[in-house]
């Protein structure tokens, strides 16, 4: 496999992200004692996606305080987390995606979070040649996107993606994917690097039983198109990438090759007093970053 399969790949996520869907709002009750997040009544709100052959999914959308601004896109961890974003609201619309019904305004859907209290989105998507799993998952994503740019106050055909772990990787492949109007993209401690070199390794063993005996040549796409490695010539914006020197989740090794391989204007943070997760230092450098080119 080579670029030009990579190519074709995320085409195929672009195109099929567009398909008709339909939307529903939920606003959400600032007295529901479950739920300890930044709330806004009739202006910050979940929006409910379906389309046909896909399950139903939901989004959280904070409009910028200000009359127009560009768009902010943020993706999950593998946990399914929901994550809401007021600081950086101030000064962009900030949408978050949680795909495959993963999460609800109504917290984690346990039937489908069926390995270890997780998705299987990672073992599906080698299991599928990298025709489910990520795939569905970064669909998903479009057709939120395309939701988003038709929202009023949101400057059309411009974008840029942030996340931490496997969000931070989904904003690589999401570059990737929007290309041409991706503005930039911010990664901190970012998942599906480098997944060889990883070797199983911290969130890279992660449903190994589940593809063991699998199909090897299917796996091997599924892992191809899914390393954000293999994007790199697709990467004509600005890449911003942290990593922590406690993080026993995604080996820094994986994060620094990444860097090395990307052309262009890019920066790499190494916080060595940081273990996995998310954490203040990410989200205060997302602002700067994304106030300068976003």
């Amino acid at each position: 496999m080579d670029y030009k399969d990579i190519d074709l790949w995320v085409s195929k996520i672009r195109m099929e992200g567009k398909r008709p869907c339909t939307y529903s709002e939920e606003f959400i009750n600032p007295f529901e004692p479950s739920m300890y997040i930044f709330q806004s009544v009739e202006t910050d709100r979940f929006i409910r996606i379906e389309s046909e052959g896909y399950d139903a999914f939901y989004c959280y959308f904070q409009p910028c305080f200000r009359k127009e601004a560009p768009l902010i896109v943020h993706t999950p961890g593998y946990g399914g987390e929901m994550s809401m974003h007021p600081e950086l609201a101030q000064y962009f619309n900030v949408l978050h995606i949680n795909p495959l019904g993963y999460t609800t305004p109504k917290g984690k859907s346990l039937e489908k979070m069926t390995m270890q209290g997780c998705g299987s989105v990672f073992p599906d998507t080698f299991l599928s040649g990298g025709m489910k799993g990520y795939y569905t998952w970064l669909v998903n994503c479009v057709m939120a996107v395309e939701w988003a740019f038709r929202q009023e106050g949101v400057i059309k055909d411009r974008v840029s993606f942030f996340g931490t772990s496997q969000g931070g990787g989904a904003a690589l492949l999401l570059g990737s994917i929007f290309n041409d109007i991706t503005r930039a993209t911010a990664s901190d401690q970012p998942f599906l690097v480098n997944i060889k070199m990883a070797d199983y390794k911290g969130a890279y063993g992660m449903g190994r039983d589940w593809y063991k005996d699998a199909n090897a040549d299917l796996v091997e796409q599924g892992m191809y198109y899914i390393d954000t490695i293999h994007h790199t010539h697709r990467y004509c914006f600005p890449v911003l990438l942290t990593s922590g020197g406690r993080d026993e989740t995604c080996p820094k090794e994986t994060i620094e090759d990444l860097f090395k391989r990307i052309d262009g204007t890019k920066s790499y943070t190494h916080f060595e007093h940081l273990s996995h997760g998310y954490n203040k230092e990410f989200i205060q450098m997302v602002k700067a970053w994304f106030l300068i080119y976003a």
